[in-house]
């Protein structure tokens, strides 16, 4: 049977720069949908309301009557839910909170000096844009991903965007509608793309749209490229790109298991990146057998074969589970299963990835949905340097500086002596006002 995935052979692990440049990416160039997004946005700066409907009629194929979702809408939404879906959402939420209230850091005191202590303490941005994706699927569940961390973060003021959809009459679809109403969110907007994100940005008065602090939520490539233009004027979180997995597995894995799991990925986008990482050939070849069989037996064969068939998906040899930790961070997963006999062994190799599933028993589609943790993660490699989505997102540290008399006076002459050296008098004058006599 020929094979599925394509096979990159690493047992001789190059350099650094050299292996991330032989890892398997989509050809996705965010710069390049640049222009486009900014067109889109300075429309709606421009024209506002009337840009999110003829943007809404050329890309979702329908024109809303309103671009606000009326209450009546969101409430009916949620009494017309199906219970077992229902149910599901408020499992998700309850365990999302949980997880999401322990991300919120404590306030610390540092102690410099006697009289003399510095408070860090973590404040909520007033308002967030939460953007929810249309498309392919439909994700009630990216509602309360982007709601819940925002919530438990403190913020008090919270707007939804998610693409107006034709067979709903030009409102998001429903489930995303009572979603939000069971999140307690009644500010929705039927807009999508980088018109979105633009609106979120920089408001729309004519709708009672107010700009936003923070902008979050996956996105195709007009989103993340969206999210760049924006970024001056507010907080966003990582530029979402096609989902990714990276299994590193070895002999013991299961690998009807491991198939599986590459495959649910690949079910989200034709540009899906599904990865396996092994020193096992045995088992590269029998997670390859069981990817051909599923692939072809699941509801959506054509998108899932032709994600696991592209550029972006592959089987990487490895020598040893080490150099497969090390394949991975070169890599850093949006995704990252770890299914081998000695699962912490090789998480203590791993630094890079947004989100990490230890053993066999932890699927990424668990943290999908009903994990507790969140699945808007950072993509492309960007989980080098970002953090998924979270509590933290929508919070700013802040430093309250106490000094007394004599905690000042023990650093009087260190300020004035700093000042006098950068040219800047008047700093330590405002030091020395406070020790002229009568004071």
């Amino acid at each position: 049977m020929e094979d599925v995935l394509r096979r990159i052979d690493l047992t001789a692990l190059p350099a650094e720069q050299e292996l991330r440049a032989l890892l398997p990416r989509p050809a996705v160039d965010v710069a390049a949908s640049l222009p486009a997004a900014a067109e889109l946005i300075d429309a709606v700066r421009e024209r506002g309301a009337d840009a999110l409907a003829e943007q809404a009629e050329r890309f979702d194929g329908v024109r809303p009557a309103a671009i606000r979702v009326e209450a009546q809408a969101l409430a009916d939404a949620l009494d017309a839910l199906d219970a077992d879906v229902r149910s599901a959402l408020e499992t998700a939420i309850e365990r999302v909170r949980i997880g999401s209230i322990a991300q919120v850091p404590p306030s610390m005191i540092a102690h410099i000096a006697p009289g003399a202590e510095i408070e860090l303490r973590w404040q909520p941005v007033d308002r967030v844009g939460l953007y929810v994706p249309g498309g392919k699927a439909v994700y009630p569940s990216s509602v309360v991903m982007n709601v819940v961390a925002a919530q438990a973060a403190g913020v008090r003021s919270i707007a939804v965007a998610s693409p107006a959809q034709a067979e709903h009459g030009g409102a998001p679809h429903p489930t995303i509608l009572a979603a939000c109403a069971l999140l307690g969110v009644d500010e929705v907007y039927a807009m999508g793309g980088a018109g979105a994100i633009g609106a979120l940005a920089h408001g729309v008065p004519a709708i009672g749209l107010a700009p936003v602090d923070v902008v979050t939520g996956p996105g195709n490539v007009f989103v993340a490229a969206a999210k760049r233009v924006v970024a001056g004027t507010v907080r966003v979180d990582a530029e979402a790109g096609p989902t990714e997995i990276l299994v590193i597995a070895d002999d013991s894995a299961d690998a009807e298991l491991v198939a599986a799991d590459l495959v649910s990925q690949a079910e989200h986008d034709e540009l899906a990146s599904a990865v396996l990482v092994t020193d096992s050939a045995d088992l590269a070849d029998r997670v390859d057998a069981s990817v051909a069989r599923r692939a072809a037996a699941t509801a959506a064969s054509e998108r899932v074969t032709a994600s696991l068939t592209g550029e972006q998906s592959a089987i990487v040899l490895v020598a040893d589970l080490e150099s497969a930790a090390r394949v991975s961070d070169a890599y850093a997963p949006e995704h990252l299963e770890i299914v081998t006999r000695d699962d912490e062994s090789v998480l203590a190799h791993v630094r890079h990835a947004g989100a990490i599933f230890v053993g066999s028993q932890t699927p990424v589609s668990l943290g999908d949905y009903a994990a507790g943790s969140n699945h808007v993660l950072p993509t492309g490699g960007q989980a080098r340097r970002v953090s998924g989505l979270g509590a933290a997102t929508f919070l700013r540290a802040q430093q309250v500086v106490r000094y007394d008399h004599e905690a000042l006076a023990a650093v009087r002459a260190e300020v004035t002596a700093l000042a006098a050296a950068e040219g800047l008098p008047a700093h330590g004058e405002a030091i020395e006002a406070r020790f002229e006599e009568g004071r």
